[in-house]
């Protein structure tokens, strides 16, 4: 309580003066310094985590992942937020009829984001270990 006190008093001191709002010397080097201090770096942080994230979207936005069928007669195309970009069919896969192109269109389509998704994973993983998390938490996100 003594040290309450004690912050209490000087800032009601602070108060009386005319240049009230400069802390003195004792408070921006304890409790409401910390705070301050730990209140900024993590403002710091926030915008760093920001800023790379943004990157890492603009790369995988760009990306591309192709994925092929069974005997690769259809390719299918996704960027790196899983977004349809192609479908290439094959002259051989056209004569298959349509429910087996159907089906080997999927399975190009599912090859694609699979792989499209590992890549996301990658990159989220390899941004949180620049950032300094954990490496059991950063190699969670690629397993996942």
């Amino acid at each position: 309580m003594a040290s309450s006190s004690i912050v209490t008093a000087q800032i009601s001191n602070q108060l009386g003066t005319a240049d009230w709002k400069k802390p003195t010397p004792s408070l921006s080097h304890g409790i409401l310094g910390n705070m301050q201090n730990l209140y900024e770096t993590v403002k710091k942080a926030q915008m760093v985590v920001q800023v790379e994230a943004v990157r890492v979207q603009k790369e995988l936005a760009a990306a591309e992942f192709d994925g092929y069928c069974e005997g690769e007669l259809i390719k299918a195309t996704l960027t790196g937020n899983q977004q349809p970009v192609r479908i290439e069919i094959t002259e051989a896969a056209m004569e298959l009829g349509a429910e087996k192109l159907s089906l080997l269109v999927n399975e190009a389509y599912k090859d694609a984001h699979q792989k499209s998704v590992q890549a996301m994973k990658e990159r989220m993983s390899d941004l949180a270990q620049s950032l300094g998390m954990p490496q059991g938490l950063s190699e969670g996100l690629k397993q996942q």
